[in-house]
């Protein structure tokens, strides 16, 4: 079995190689800067694990799996734009390096290089996995949108909110695994190995990993209010500052009254807000905790941890063999940063 550290430097070095066209360099040039940002490369690295789970023979799936990573980079390029973000892991985002014109082409660029690689899985399983992409790339339009239309409504309901980063953000979790899976079930099933497991394994390893991003999600919203600055990457009450609507806010104006009540409809109407940033920070951090908003919000996540987990429990393969699936699980839903 691989290691995460050993499939992320797999995965570096297959970037690393890739060969971009010529005729307009320009083009891509913002293509390799997106990819050359690093991280610990999640998603593909879910493809070549359930792949793992079946077969010692990952290398039919790693040239999809940077595929997935290069539509995840594509998705972040366009968000960027969209939300007219000014950096990217301590980057200049590409529409301020170069100009928006550029960053949306290049995305375009980036999408259909994904779909170039994607399609370089076994043929049996072409049809299945193409379809798997089609639907998780129509369901993060449905989760951005969502997202712009949650902006404008003060009315959205925490399983609205559940509902929205499921396809903003686990559909992709789970098209990773069921990717990753499909490829190493015919791996196992052409070998004769004796590991292709049973069909439903496949959609537990989707369930796994939806649910896992469900929890990350909702992690990431509580790291918001009380990550650690020096290891969180961002500002502190970031979410707090621009009346975003995560979980917390969410539960905290369905839960809190009174005063509380009051202030928080006040400081999240820009017409009304008259508190200074800190002094807001503070006093949602303080509402969210009386309450119980942020106590429904970590209650949510061992839900869907223990959800994922589940489903990881009942794959019909050995134990040891979903180890580092379990151990990514942990570290995603109760990471710092």
């Amino acid at each position: 079995m691989f290691t995460q550290q050993e499939l992320s430097q797999l995965i570096n070095a297959t970037i690393e190689r890739i060969d971009y066209p010529d005729l307009a360099p320009k083009l891509f040039e913002p293509v390799q800067y997106m990819l050359s940002s690093g991280g610990k490369r999640v998603r593909p690295c879910l493809v070549l694990m359930a792949a793992n789970l079946f077969s010692d023979d990952i290398q039919p799936a790693l040239t999809p799996a940077v595929g997935l990573e290069i539509y995840h980079n594509f998705t972040l390029l366009h968000d960027d734009v969209m939300d007219k973000a000014p950096e990217r892991h301590g980057k200049p985002t590409v529409h301020l390096k170069w100009n928006e014109n550029s960053a949306i082409l290049s995305g375009d660029a980036m999408q259909a290089l994904a779909y170039t690689y994607i399609a370089t899985v076994p043929t049996p399983v072409l049809r299945p996995v193409i379809e798997a992409f089609n639907k998780m790339n129509v369901e993060i339009g449905e989760g951005q949108q969502l997202d712009i239309d949650f902006e404008t409504r003060q009315d959205v309901t925490a399983d609205e909110y559940i509902q929205m980063i499921r396809l903003k953000t686990s559909v992709l979790l789970g098209c990773a695994l069921r990717m990753g899976g499909l490829i190493g079930r015919q791996l196992a099933i052409d070998s004769r190995n004796g590991m292709e497991g049973k069909p439903e394994d496949i959609d537990l390893l989707y369930t796994f990993g939806e649910n896992v991003g469900l929890a990350f999600q909702l992690q990431d919203d509580w790291l918001d209010c009380w990550g650690d600055p020096a290891t969180f990457g961002k500002r502190i009450g970031g979410d707090i500052l621009c009346n975003k609507k995560t979980y917390l806010l969410i539960r905290a104006l369905q839960m809190a009254d009174g005063k509380n009540l009051e202030t928080l409809l006040q400081e999240i109407n820009p017409k009304k807000a008259g508190m200074g940033e800190e002094e807001k920070i503070e006093f949602f951090k303080k509402v969210y905790a009386e309450c119980g908003a942020e106590s429904a919000c970590r209650k949510a996540i061992e839900y869907y941890q223990a959800t994922a987990l589940d489903a990881l429990n009942h794959l019909s393969i050995d134990r040891k063999r979903t180890k580092a699936l379990s151990a990514l699980a942990q570290s995603l839903t109760h990471r710092k940063k």
